[in-house]
């Protein structure tokens, strides 16, 4: 398929790699670019010329958007669980006939010496904690907090990258403002300082958070890791390499 000048993709974002997939697509000749970013920290500027901030309002309000902008093709590059945004990109592209890939970068993967209990949701993990352990490290971002705050028994270590919105209903325990990547040295120590007993961690990912998982290796901590959801069927890459090229191939 031979692509016109002046093309435009849709990269909707929500890791770093969109970050790296906008720029590297951006010199692609002939292609304009839009990263979407949703939003929710306040950290989420206008890195690129053209980025917008937000949602879609669901499946009509992306179809519409897609129409208005005339967009020839869409990059799903968002959060692993950011499900419902990955639903409604593939309803919609469908819909449109817009060609879609979805950047997926690969899960975790157990090996030996992991202590994982595998579980589909917080509200899951939050059932098995009082079984595992008194202080828990909670590494699951601040939106799932309220999942645990009934948990008044148990002390949390809860890190998160935003400041909590007031009346957040939080579990008991201390909560620690920072944002990664973090050192295996870093995740070792804290969790050597706090004497976590167990770790709570979304099964993200990539490489910017993994060393937590490592340090729970290495001392022998249980890990309760929540699994993703599932993902709608259709054309996936694992690196953002072969996300340039699926683009690449629109422009020959």
């Amino acid at each position: 398929m031979t692509m016109a000048k002046h093309k435009r993709v849709l990269i909707l974002g929500g890791i770093g790699d969109s970050l790296k997939l906008t720029s590297l697509a951006s010199t692609i000749p002939g292609l304009e670019v839009i990263s979407s970013l949703a939003g929710r920290t306040s950290k989420s500027v206008m890195l690129f010329k053209c980025t917008r901030i937000g949602g879609f309002g669901g499946v009509s309000g992306l179809k519409d958007y897609l129409r208005e902008q005339k967009i020839d093709l869409l990059i799903d590059a968002t959060h692993p669980f950011a499900s419902k945004i990955s639903w409604n990109a593939a309803i919609a592209t469908s819909q449109l006939n817009i060609p879609h890939l979805m950047l997926v970068r690969p899960a975790w993967k157990k090996i030996e010496g992991d202590r994982w209990l595998e579980v589909k949701s917080n509200k899951f993990a939050a059932k098995v904690l009082p079984e595992l352990g008194s202080r828990i490290f909670l590494s699951i971002g601040r939106q799932e907090l309220a999942s645990y705050a009934h948990l008044k028994d148990l002390w949390f270590l809860m890190r998160i990258i935003e400041p909590l919105q007031p009346h957040t209903s939080v579990p008991p325990g201390k909560i620690l403002t920072e944002r990664g990547p973090f050192s295996l040295e870093e995740e070792r120590s804290l969790l050597q300082k706090y004497k976590i007993g167990t770790l709570v961690s979304k099964n993200s990912g990539g490489d910017a958070t993994y060393p937590k998982v490592i340090a729970a290796r290495e001392l022998s901590i249980p890990v309760v890791m929540i699994q993703r959801p599932p993902l709608p069927e259709g054309e996936q890459v694992s690196d953002v390499e072969s996300a340039v090229s699926w683009l690449r191939n629109y422009n020959n």
